[in-house]
């Protein structure tokens, strides 16, 4: 039987309508050139049977190469012809598989509903799409994206069902890790402040009667002093099993791990004990944790509300949570506070201050920056200028940095204000890199989040772009704080990066924190400023002498300069410069200054040695 493809040829028909003709033909002469025509027509028709054969071998190496699996079932839905993909993915090899029903592989995790509308459509569009679980040859369910075609023969009528179908485990195990990421904290496994926030409100929405939540916001006195002992380590596990033990204490409540060393508790009760069951929470983590051979005794400082006593929104709770914390931490350590609503009163005015904060970022009008110099001990000779981040209020007047910068941190406006501090100081190096003042580097402050939330590389390398300015004009500067927080992980790489790119870098505030020499060490850095806490009692002070003295040496030794901070007199001055010091910063040379008054004072020094170079000459 010919294949149907040949019949819709031309030369096919003529060769048939020869091939009848032959048998009435009078002629010996017609007879054979019909015959002609005849195998003419036989010639081109096992030609094209050829290429069709051709096609096919070509069709099935493609769907060999194919990593998505392919399934050909007839129209009653019995397997016919699989790819080597189809193999890979459900374990089954062609022989396996071939004459059964493919509903055979089905994971039994869809009900009749869901495969009836499967067939209605296929049915009634001739062709299906989207996620389904099948199973695996040894009996793991998987999902799969899965596309299927209706084929339909010569009558219209369907004769085969073509399935492709691609295995998305792993796309889903990436979602549920992201969704994990997003609810879960990665420590401890409780709960991160996202869920519990959806925890907390869907608690409150299924109070009864009678029913109350109990709350407790609990942080870990000292923490930073354990990790520092102990090693990051041995504090993540100490961090487990606080978690561990507080979820154990209140079964069938709600544990989560807000950050660092913050913990919250929600219990669900008909008893009105708030108080007693705050103390036993501190009586339960009271008790020694052995961690590597060690009994730790954790002081907590702890801070409590009630719903609906002292709130039935979800937010306006977690504030007054973190309002009854921040005021036992004033009490000192190891102290609790319930919300009491004249806690309220300072909460409500911080939270004003954050909101003017952020119109103040918005707007840009408010926020300035001052600029400190730094001079050359020997000659007096300007060598750098630190940028000092300055807010003037419409109202308030001008805000301490030591009043907005702990909001901005609490809040989570660190990093925006360090983009702006870093936009605008890079703006004013290129005003007077044109004006003609002197080429000189102007330091800015990088802080934690800048480092861990913030794209820091990106804006620092966007801004000096922008302005067309060397890396090497824009020093960085990290306190050691900074450098020890765990959050940021080894910053090491990324200073190094930095560093590449001609950023130098120096620790501010050094000789404050912990393992200062430990981190000189290994950290690439080009200068320490020496506290202002080491200059002050100079040199009279006999310890702060010694300490200085000691600091100055070790820098020569790594070769290090050291800037001084805070120096305020000659007496100090000429300590400094006797001990070696080479560059200072404080008081004594200038203040802080708006950009305008730097201009001004550069221009007038400038005038008068012009003026008195020329009354020499």
């Amino acid at each position: 039987m010919w294949p149907t493809f040949t019949l819709n040829r031309p030369l096919t028909w003529m060769g048939l309508a020869a091939l009848a003709a032959m048998s009435w033909l009078p002629l010996v002469s017609l007879r054979m050139a019909a015959l002609a025509m005849v195998m003419v027509a036989l010639f081109d028709g096992w030609r094209q049977v050829k290429r069709e054969h051709r096609r096919r071998q070509l069709s099935e190496e493609a769907l060999k190469l194919s990593g998505d699996g392919v399934i050909i079932t007839d129209r009653h839905n019995r397997i016919i012809s699989v790819n080597p993909a189809f193999t890979q993915i459900t374990g089954y090899t062609r022989e396996e598989v071939l004459g059964l029903d493919a509903s055979t592989l089905s994971s039994g995790r869809h009900d009749k509903a869901f495969y009836e509308r499967y067939w209605q459509t296929l049915d009634a569009i001739g062709r299906w799409e989207g996620e389904i679980w099948n199973q695996r040859k040894h009996g793991d369910q998987y999902p799969e994206w899965l596309r299927v075609q209706a084929c339909t023969g010569d009558k219209g009528r369907i004769s085969h069902y073509v399935g492709l179908f691609t295995d998305i485990s792993r796309h889903k195990a990436r979602e549920q890790d992201l969704r994990r990421i997003g609810f879960e904290d990665p420590l401890t496994g409780l709960p991160n402040r996202r869920r519990l926030h959806d925890l907390l409100t869907s608690r409150l929405h299924r109070l009864r009667a009678g029913e109350g939540l109990d709350m407790a916001l609990i942080d870990i006195d000292g923490f930073k002093a354990i990790n520092d002992g102990l090693g990051v380590d041995s504090g993540d596990r100490l961090l487990a099993r606080f978690g561990q033990r507080l979820a154990a204490f209140v079964a069938g409540g709600v544990v989560g791990r807000l950050g660092g060393d913050e913990f919250m508790v929600i219990r669900t009760t008909t008893f009105d004990d708030h108080e007693k069951w705050v103390a036993g929470l501190r009586e339960h983590l009271s008790e020694p944790f052995e961690i590597d051979n060690s009994s730790l005794r954790l002081g907590l400082t702890i801070g409590s509300c009630r719903a609906p006593d002292d709130g039935n929104d979800s937010g306006v709770l977690f504030q007054r949570l973190e309002s009854a914390l921040y005021s036992a931490k004033r009490h000192g350590r190891n102290h609790d506070r319930r919300f009491r609503p004249s806690l309220e009163v300072a909460g409500d005015r911080q939270l004003a201050m954050v909101n003017d904060l952020r119109r103040a970022l918005a707007q840009g009008d408010q926020l300035e920056l001052y600029y400190q110099t730094q001079h050359r001990l020997k000659d007096g000779d300007m060598v750098g200028l630190e940028a000092l981040l300055r807010w003037r209020h419409p109202e308030l007047g001008m805000v301490s940095p030591g009043d907005f910068i702990p909001l901005a941190e609490r809040h989570g406006l660190m990093t925006a204000l360090g983009n702006w501090v870093i936009e605008r100081a890079v703006a004013q190096l290129a005003s007077w890199y044109a004006g003609g003042m002197p080429r000189v580097p102007i330091w800015v402050n990088i802080s934690a989040l800048q480092l861990i939330q913030g794209d820091l590389e990106a804006r620092l390398a966007t801004a000096l772009a922008r302005h067309r300015m060397p890396a090497r004009m824009l020093g960085l500067e990290l306190t050691e704080s900074v450098l020890l927080d765990e959050r940021a992980g080894d910053i090491s790489p990324r200073l190094e990066a930095l560093r590449a790119k001609g950023h130098p870098i120096a620790i501010d505030d050094f000789g404050t924190g912990y393992s200062s020499m430990a981190y000189l060490k290994r950290l690439p850095i080009d200068k320490l400023k020496l506290d202002r806490a080491f200059i002050r009692a100079l040199p009279e002070d006999v310890a702060d002498a010694a300490i200085v003295s000691a600091v100055l040496a070790m820098a020569e030794g790594l070769g290090l300069e050291v800037v001084a901070e805070g120096v305020e007199t000659q007496a100090q001055r000429d300590f400094l410069v006797a001990h070696g010091c080479p560059i200072t910063q404080g008081f004594l040379f200038a203040r802080p200054e708006p950009a305008e008054a730097i201009e001004a004072r550069y221009l007038k020094a400038a005038s008068s040695a012009a003026l008195k170079s020329s009354s020499t000459t």
